[in-house]
């Protein structure tokens, strides 16, 4: 056999060598790819303990407007007047007009379009849930949640009386709270932005540079920023 002959037998073998290779590597089943690695569990560090039944029930004292999670208990306006002399009037005036600078609890009634509105129970809260609820969890101040569900109960009762809800004879109990309705439950709305204010919204919104610079109009040393009419906004 001729060297050429040879060289060209050779190649043909390695040529069939390497086609039964790729024939055998295909028939072959594919290693399987590595586990991918998991991240190890936090170690716990052994501090705290599930929470007892009683210290959540302690915590969970929110009370809706629909009167979910108002506690037992009832309370009268005359024995709510006696807590609030007791508890209350030394902040919030004998009568809820406050004292000195502390807030004012009755009264106001009509007074949210004006110039000084006052935001009362009976001329801006729209709940009397949000009453019982602040008092049982932040009020007398300086020793909150000292008083008892009936104290509560009765509190509230004598401050609806205060701004004219009820009469003095009016006892609040778990069972009438929710036919109860403060005067200003109408003048609240649910958020209505996303379709109130949609037109205002734009897709590509400006980022950088979208205003001109601001101009100075005026001085406040040479302006007099304080109103002269008498139904400006009172100044302290």
């Amino acid at each position: 056999m001729s060297k050429s002959a040879k060289i060209a037998l050779g190649l043909a073998l390695l040529a069939g060598l390497g086609t039964a290779s790729v024939v055998l590597a295909q028939q072959r089943p594919a290693a399987p790819a590595p586990a991918a690695t998991r991240a190890a569990p936090p170690a716990k560090v052994g501090l705290g303990r599930e929470a007892h039944p009683a210290e959540v029930a302690a915590w969970d004292t929110d009370i809706r407007p629909d009167g979910q999670g108002l506690p037992p208990g009832r309370g009268t306006v005359k024995q709510g007047e006696e807590v609030y002399l007791q508890q209350c009037a030394a902040c919030h005036g004998e009568f809820g007009e406050g004292a000195g600078r502390w807030p004012v609890l009755a009264g106001g009634r009509g007074s949210l379009a004006s110039d000084n509105p006052e935001k009362t129970i009976g001329s801006f809260w729209p709940y009397l849930s949000t009453t019982f609820d602040y008092i049982r969890r932040a009020m007398p101040y300086g020793n909150a949640q000292s008083l008892s569900n009936d104290e509560v109960y009765a509190l509230t009762a004598y401050l609806l009386h205060l701004n004219d809800v009820v009469k003095d004879d009016f006892e609040l109990s778990r069972d009438n709270f929710t036919s109860i309705r403060l005067p200003n439950a109408g003048g609240f709305y649910d958020d209505d932005r996303e379709t109130t204010e949609r037109r205002f919204w734009q897709a590509n919104p400006c980022m950088t540079n979208c205003r001109p610079e601001p101009r100075v109009t005026g001085r406040a040393r040479v302006i007099d920023v304080t109103p002269d009419s008498r139904t400006g906004p009172r100044v302290e």
